[in-house]
Parts: C-alpha cells; sequence; structure tokens
C-alpha cells in the first residue's frame, strides 16, 4: 500500500485573516517558510532593529520577505538592499510624496502614457496597465516632467502596497502581494522608446531595487517585429527573477493568454475583454481598493459600465 505523499510542516504559521479555504502560499511566503528561510527572517528583523532602523508601521513579515526572497534569502544582500531603499526614500522624500503628492495632469497625460490600475485577475491581484505604444513624448512632457511621473510612480507604488493590496487580500481572502501587469506595445516604434528610455530605466529601477518582489504576472503584449531591439535594451535593467515572469505574446497570442488569467468582465475591451468603464478603463481607478464604488451582481454590467437600458452615446 502506498504512502501518500506529504508536504513539509512550515516553519511559520499561516498570516492571519485566511477566509479561502483553498489558500496555499507560494514557497518563501508566510505560510510555507523553511526552518532555513524562518532563521533568516527572524535574523533579518532582529539586525535592523538592533540598528535602530526598524519602521513598525511599514516593516511587516511579509516586506522583510520581500526582500530576503529579492536575495534569495541571503541575509547580508538582503539586509543591505533594504537599508539601501531606506536611505533612498529619505533622499527622494517618499513619505512626503505619499502624503501629499497630487497629478492634476493625470487625464491629460493618460492621452499619450496611459498608465492604471484597473479591477483583479484570478488570483486576486490588482491588474496595472502600462501602453507605450500610445505614447507621444513632445504631447506627453508638455503636460509633465520626468521627475512627476517617477514622483508619480512612486505614489502610486506606496497607494499599491498600503491600499490596493490589503484591499485585495481582503477580497481574495488571502494575501495578495503582487501584481498582474499589461504592458501594450501596439504602435510603438523605436523612435518612441528612444525617447522614453531614460524615464524606463529609472523606473525599471525603483521597482526591481526599492520595490522588489512585487511582479506576479507580466504580459508583454502585440510585441511589433522589431521588439528583439527594444528588449535587448530592457533585459539588462532587470535581473534574472523578474525576467522569468514575463511573457512576451504577439497580437495573435495574447487576448487567449490573458483571459485564462483575467476575468473577461475585469480586462478591458481593447484588450479582448468585455470591460468598458465610463469615462475610460484607465481612468476609474475600479478595484476593490475603492469600496464606495459598488461590485456588480453576475448578469450586471460593471462599475462604470453604461447599462441596457442606459446605452453609452
Amino acid at each position: 500500500m502506498s504512502t501518500p505523499d506529504l508536504q513539509p510542516a512550515s516553519a511559520s504559521p499561516m498570516p492571519e485573516g485566511i477566509t479561502d479555504p483553498n489558500y496555499k502560499p507560494l514557497p518563501g511566503r508566510l505560510g510555507n517558510l523553511t526552518v532555513t528561510q524562518q532563521h533568516a527572517l527572524e535574523k533579518i528583523k532582529k539586525e535592523i532593529q538592533d540598528e535602530g532602523a526598524f519602521v513598525p508601521e511599514r516593516m511587516d513579515d511579509a516586506m522583510f520577505l520581500r526582500f530576503l526572497r529579492a536575495r534569495k534569502f541571503d541575509v547580508p544582500k538582503a539586509k543591505l538592499m533594504l537599508l539601501s531603499a531606506e536611505e533612498w526614500r529619505k533622499e527622494f522624500g517618499v513619505e512626503e510624496i505619499s502624503k501629499e503628492f497630487i497629478f492634476p495632469e493625470k487625464e491629460v497625460v493618460d492621452q499619450y502614457y496611459p498608465q492604471y490600475y484597473h479591477k483583479c485577475d484570478k488570483d486576486g491581484r490588482p491588474i496595472y496597465v502600462e501602453r507605450l505604444g500610445l505614447l507621444d513624448i513632445k504631447k506627453l512632457y508638455a503636460a509633465t516632467t520626468e521627475d512627476r511621473l517617477l514622483k508619480r510612480l512612486v505614489y502610486e507604488y506606496e497607494r499599491f502596497l498600503v491600499e490596493r493590496l490589503p484591499a485585495c487580500s481582503k477580497d481574495a481572502g488571502h494575501p495578495v502581494e503582487t501584481s498582474c501587469t499589461i504592458l501594450d506595445l501596439k504602435g510603438v516604434s523605436l523612435g518612441n522608446f528612444y525617447s522614453v528610455k531614460d524615464y524606463v530605466s529609472k523606473a525599471s529601477a525603483i521597482g526591481q531595487d526599492r520595490y522588489p518582489e512585487c511582479m506576479g504576472k507580466f504580459y508583454i503584449i502585440n510585441a511589433p517585429y522589431l521588439f528583439s531591439t527594444v528588449w535587448s535594451f530592457i533585459k539588462p535593467w532587470l535581473d534574472e527573477v523578474t525576467v522569468s515572469k514575463i511573457a512576451i505574446l504577439s497580437s495573435s497570442q495574447y487576448k487567449a493568454q490573458l483571459l485564462q488569467q483575467i476575468p473577461s468582465q475585469n480586462l478591458p475591451k481593447e484588450f479582448g475583454g468585455e470591460c468598458s468603464c465610463a469615462g475610460g478603463c484607465s481612468l476609474s481607478d475600479v478595484g476593490p481598493w475603492n469600496p464606495e464604488i459598488k461590485k456588480p451582481e453576475v448578469g450586471e454590467p460593471s462599475a462604470g459600465e453604461p447599462s441596457a437600458e442606459e446605452p453609452s452615446t
């Protein structure tokens, strides 16, 4: 008689607040740590506390584990990365940005470089969309500056951690720690990319070095014929773990792939889904992080969509 395979017990307890009975944490997360990983978590916490660098309102176990996973649980390397991020936060003024930054040019910028969060994928992750192919660099920089775009990026990362992920976790019934990203390259040209490559390089560095392990799924869609040239510039900016999470899909491939991961009612129509928020999905900010926007019942249009009785004009 064969003995069923038994999963080794985790050295850490499951996080609190889980209501999803089918939730199984991925390796390296709370509820699925080896003894060595648990010891690494305890060690980095103690060292950060002993050095007076501990910030209790931001530094929970999940945050320490993000930095540890980014450095394969090498405590000295993870600690160096974390302390470097903390120094950068002071230099960049992250606390001030998170509290005071406003972006009144949002609607204008959305016309020339759409970047937005919109609903969730099937695993509860917030969906982040960036449409590089619509970039018009002259009109974009007539409306804003690279510095303000980077500050907006940081502001949105802070909202992602403080507002979006907790709301998505509550809605899903289990911890949600990453995003599902769609980078649309439809219409992109080498000239477009070169004109914004400095911003993309700086944005990639901020995401990778200051907000590690926030990427769950990453789809590059409508990749043009010459994308291999663009990718040769982007790839060196990313570490191997990040690169491994990226799927590059042609215009004939991406719809089926996206719909495997994203409910059709949550995917904007321009990507093969059913969602068409009034005023555009890119400006709706619909998701569990906006509880005042009613979540539709089955068969009802999504928030911001026209009903059958109220057709769009």
